[in-house]
């Protein structure tokens, strides 16, 4: 081969076409291989989703430009940075890449959701050490609180703000505090923290500590937690204790607030608690002698006090005679008047009330008053106010099935039996001639001291009609009237408006032989008159029979004489007979 042949191969091999044909030199494949190594170990993808850290390298109006080691630098609207005004060239930010390439070629980073992102992963991080976190209390919500933790709004719920009740929510917001995370859900995103439970851990220690002392009779001091209308609950340092209502005063209370109020410091004495010390009874009037201990010993009975009415019931009143101090007033003490009313005619709660002292038992602590006993008993001189036969006017009281209670003063009852209302009508019940609350006048008829009872009639107060009506319907008087009930025993008529007479069946026969009808107009004789048992009987037949009785009895009497005469006259021819013979043998 030529010398001028060999020039051209070699030059051919040697000819650079990369570089004749692309215009670049043809770079060896070693060299690129170390070329993408160093640009992956160098350049971050943005494929990738993940959160990384940039560096602020330029700030416009609107963006900051953010250098992220990628292909190109990535822009972050700057409304995303409002929580950190301060924000400068060379800060250090974590960015998600939004979208890898926007019109102008540039990528878009979102410091938003990376701090999200971030956010997430230290409360999951959280939740599962139990570390506790800082959270910013943003607001309030139904329920409880907002509150902000590496950005993220969590839960606060109103029971885990604290170990005590929180009546003011407000006190809490725009404050920083110590939280711990209690529950997550993946699913809707929520979070939610609670403060209360490291208050709880660090009382439990505390806690653990008192029960182990705790002590029958032993004082604490305890603040007031919760106050509920049977009692209130005590705040011991970690231990809470409950004071009932009944261990709150000596004297009687309405309601638990009426002593104490939430957060009030107090000593309490420890009255009693289970085998868990969980349930702890304590008491507050304790600390001070019981009242009755200090009550004037130179109190007797018969002594006058005064109180004020604190219960109030249908059988009598209770009366705080010193505090703590009570005595009982029965409605039968409250007024002389035998009928039993309620208390609450006599007295109201709150009233000051003087009484009398009728029984004082100093160990059972128990003490009875009266009322009436400040004014003199009625039936002192009963017998000089109302002697047998005197005349009075009472008030009807009530009734009972056999007369009528009647009130001549207070304290002064007597009994009307029914029979003692009226002569005339027959009073099945008393409420048919008087009602209650009438004025009744009366006449005193029996009077029994020792027993104190009256008995009065009312009928009294007038003449007896029937004494009159003996004389004008006696037996043997005739009246005319008119039948108004007939049935198979008999009729009755009216006579006046006192008298019905009954007349048998038998004697309603007139004198053709038929017998009177209902409506009928007819004279009738009285044949009965009963003035005490107010009875009274007619006949309609006896009218028209007396002249025939009265002639037979006439005829009766004829016969009877004719027969003596003839009976006589025969005697005096035997005893002439007679003596002549005895004449004639002397």
């Amino acid at each position: 081969m030529s010398e001028q042949t060999q020039t051209q191969e070699e030059f051919l091999r040697g000819f650079d076409w990369d570089t004749y044909e692309n215009g670049i030199a043809k770079v060896d494949n070693q060299q690129l291989n170390e070329f993408e190594q160093l640009v992956d170990k160098t350049f971050i993808s943005t494929d990738d989703s993940e959160v990384v850290q940039g560096i602020v390298v330029r700030i416009t109006d609107r963006d900051a430009i953010v250098d992220i080691n990628a292909k190109s630098e990535g822009v972050i609207s700057l409304n995303e940075f409002r929580y950190n005004p301060d924000l400068k060239v060379g800060d250090k930010v974590d960015v998600l890449i939004d979208v890898r390439e926007d019109k102008n070629g540039q990528l878009v980073l979102s410091h938003r959701k990376a701090r999200t992102i971030k956010a997430w992963e230290r409360v999951i991080k959280a939740h599962e050490t139990g570390e506790i976190v800082n959270g910013f209390v943003k607001c309030r919500t139904k329920g409880g609180m907002i509150v902000d933790v590496f950005g993220i709004e969590a839960f606060l719920p109103g029971s885990q703000i604290d170990v005590k009740p929180i009546r003011d929510y407000d006190q809490y917001v725009n404050k920083t505090m110590e939280f711990k995370v209690v529950k997550i859900n993946h699913e809707f995103k929520n979070v939610v923290v609670s403060h209360k439970a490291l208050i709880e851990a660090d009382i439990e220690e505390q806690k653990k500590e008192i029960i182990g002392q705790l002590e029958k009779g032993q004082v604490l001091e305890g603040v007031v937690k919760n106050i509920t209308s049977y009692g209130v609950f005590i705040d011991l340092g970690g231990v809470d204790g409950l004071i009932h209502i009944t261990d709150l005063s000596w004297s009687r209370i309405n309601h638990p607030s009426e002593v104490l109020e939430l957060d009030q410091k107090l000593n309490v004495v420890i009255l009693d608690f289970d085998d868990e010390k969980t349930r702890i009874q304590l008491g507050l009037k304790q600390l001070h002698a019981h009242p009755w201990d200090a009550l004037d010993a130179e109190l007797k009975v018969g002594d006058k006090v005064k109180g004020k009415v604190v219960v109030l019931a249908d059988y009598g009143a209770f009366i705080e005679v010193a505090e703590g101090v009570e005595g009982l007033i029965h409605v039968s003490e409250m007024s002389w008047s035998t009928h039993l009313r309620s208390a609450q005619d006599f007295v109201s709660v709150g009233d000051e009330v003087e009484a009398v002292i009728l029984t004082l038992d100093r160990e059972e602590r128990k003490m009875s008053l009266g009322i009436k006993q400040l004014t003199p008993d009625p039936w002192t001189d009963i017998t000089a106010k109302y002697p047998v036969g005197s005349k009075h006017t009472g008030t009807v009281r009530n009734f009972t099935n056999f007369g009528v209670f009647v009130e001549l003063e207070e304290g002064i009852d007597g009994l009307v039996y029914i029979s003692d209302l009226s002569w005339t009508k027959k009073v099945k019940h008393p409420s048919e001639v008087v009602n209650v609350g009438d004025q009744l006048e009366v006449i005193v008829l029996e009077l029994d001291v020792d027993g104190r009872k009256l008995s009065l009639g009312h009928k009294q107060t007038t003449a007896n009609p029937w004494d009159k009506y003996e004389e004008e319907f006696g037996v043997g008087t005739v009246h005319n009237a008119t039948l108004e009930d007939v049935n198979d025993k008999g009729a009755t008529i009216p006579f006046n408006e006192d008298i019905v007479a009954f007349i048998p069946s038998r004697l309603l026969e007139k004198e053709d032989g038929k017998k009177l009808k209902k409506g009928d107009n007819a004279d009738f004789k009285v044949i009965e008159f009963n003035k005490e048992f107010k009875r009274v009987v007619a006949s309609h037949t006896a009218t028209f029979r007396e002249e025939e009785e009265k002639n037979m009895k006439q005829a009766a009497e004829k016969a009877a004489n004719t027969q003596a005469e003839k009976t006589t006259l025969g005697d005096l021819d035997a005893l002439a007979e007679l003596k002549a013979k005895m004449d004639g043998e002397k």
